[in-house]
């Protein structure tokens, strides 16, 4: 079952989204433009956001974990 999940902190602030099994961490990725040729290859940054545990309904909060590559 879809539950609403809101993303806390980090470039996806105040995002809401819909998650299937309490995932424990959710992962967000943006394009990034290279400033030179790249072969093909896309470059993307991403950020990790994790679930809050003490949040036991909907909507479910992820923090942005700011230790992710």
């Amino acid at each position: 079952m879809a539950e609403v999940a809101v993303l806390d902190g980090g470039p996806a602030d105040g995002v809401r989204m819909r998650v299937m099994d309490r995932p424990s961490v959710v992962q967000v990725t943006y394009p990034c433009e290279p400033n030179g040729p790249t072969g093909g290859a896309e470059v993307r940054a991403f950020y990790v956001y994790r679930r809050d545990p003490r949040v036991r309904e909907s909507p479910l909060r992820y923090g942005y974990d700011r230790a992710s590559p």
